[in-house]
């Protein structure tokens, strides 16, 4: 018998770091290889050099992060990109000295300038001014982006970046204050719905889009890239603009984000949208199109996606009252 592939998922109790760890431990020829922070500070280089060089890893899934919503990243912001920037450096730069070959790192959508064109390609990249608000975030990412397309070209690795879309599902935040649109939402009509509130309130006109993909379409997604074969994968990408948006191609408004999530949840009452509140950018949606050539397309639609997040959410309600 073959000896089975070992694969480090640094991140795995995070959403996305968790959706990967459950698709994965449906193949019987991986052996996962995960710590927890208080077992392994990714923001240590000693740490995580000793770590890669004690483990056998085959494969690396970078989907660690500092992460959080427009508060966080303007009341954090040398937090922010000093923690993102040390996980990916030690991450990558001890991979590359452990001899492992293979890599995917997790980026994010706002790499992306605050007024790219709509849909946002990957040749974008670097072509205007961020959002200022998660400005440190996206530079982290970005450097992300550059560390692994560096060891490619200096070490002949294959170290690969995936960005994803506005991301939602099992294992989201949920809190009340600091969590992103859907998750805030799906609460908010939740306890309207308990309550019997009549109406239930959402900040802006409902007319700006968005984009949104289900947690485990995006495990699907990064799987995929990382098991492409080599010489497709860099026949189909570029050395110095190797990274792959990972989303659904497809928009909505505001308000039929609020209308699916009614239905879902089953509130029946009111929804009021509340103009004095910011719309923020009018639309937000990324091209997939050299993702699609590659193969590979997503299979939940936002109906079936947020009814699997809501089922999930209340099985798990009791960790949440806050």
């Amino acid at each position: 018998m073959s000896a089975k592939k070992r694969i480090y998922i640094a991140g795995h109790n995070g959403m996305v770091g968790s959706a990967i760890f459950r698709e994965l431990s449906n193949s019987d020829n991986v052996e996962l290889i995960v710590r927890t922070h208080s077992e392994l500070d990714l923001t240590s280089q000693t740490a995580v050099n000793d770590f890669f060089s004690a483990t056998k890893i085959d494969e690396v899934y970078l989907a660690a992060a500092k992460v959080g919503g427009i508060h966080a990243n303007n009341e954090y912001p040398a937090d922010f990109i000093y923690q993102n920037l040390m996980i990916e450096a030690n991450v990558i730069n001890a991979a590359h000295r452990a001899g492992i070959q293979k890599l995917l790192f997790l980026g994010s959508s706002c790499i992306y300038p605050k007024y790219a064109v709509q849909p946002m390609s990957e040749d974008a990249l670097l072509t205007g001014v961020l959002e200022s608000t998660n400005e440190p975030y996206a530079v982290a990412k970005i450097a992300g982006i550059k560390l692994c397309e560096s060891y490619n070209r200096q070490y002949a690795r294959d170290y690969r970046s995936v960005m994803p879309t506005n991301l939602y599902g099992i294992n989201d935040n949920f809190h009340p204050k600091n969590s992103h649109v859907i998750p805030a939402l799906l609460r908010r009509f939740h306890e309207a719905k308990e309550s019997n509130t009549p109406t239930v309130t959402v900040w802006g006109s409902g007319l700006p889009k968005r984009e949104f993909l289900y947690v485990d379409d995006m495990a699907s997604a990064s799987i995929y890239v990382m098991n492409l074969d080599h010489e497709f994968y860099a026949k189909n990408t570029q050395p110095l603009l190797s990274h792959i948006n990972v989303g659904s191609g497809v928009d909505c408004t505001i308000r039929e984000l609020a209308e699916t999530m009614a239905s879902v949840v089953g509130y029946q009452e009111e929804i009021v949208f509340d103009i004095n509140k910011p719309d923020g950018t009018p639309r937000k949606l990324m091209s997939v199109d050299r993702l699609n050539s590659l193969g590979w397309t997503y299979k939940h639609d936002l109906f079936t996606g947020l009814t699997h997040t809501y089922a999930w959410f209340i099985k798990n309600i009791n960790s949440f009252r806050c």
